[in-house]
């Protein structure tokens, strides 16, 4: 709650898809406790598939370029 309370807005960055993962758990947490704006980066409603570590971090946007620009957007 303290990153929501500092910020006003919370990212989180998880290797799967957001359905069902640690972004909506945040989102019910700070929902009842300090609503904040969410941004969910992960695998969006979709199937995952297999490749290259590299590439697909690039494909799903879990780089460090993507993760900048999300938080540019939310301030």
């Amino acid at each position: 709650m303290h990153a929501a309370k500092e910020c006003g807005f919370l990212i989180t960055l998880e290797e799967h898809t957001v359905i069902g993962g640690l972004g909506e758990a945040v989102c019910s947490l700070v929902s009842e406790k300090y609503p904040v704006r969410v941004h969910r980066i992960g695998i969006q409603d979709q199937f995952g598939h297999s490749g290259n570590a590299k590439e697909l971090l690039e494909e799903f946007g879990l780089t460090t370029p993507h993760i900048i620009e999300a938080v540019r957007k939310m301030k």
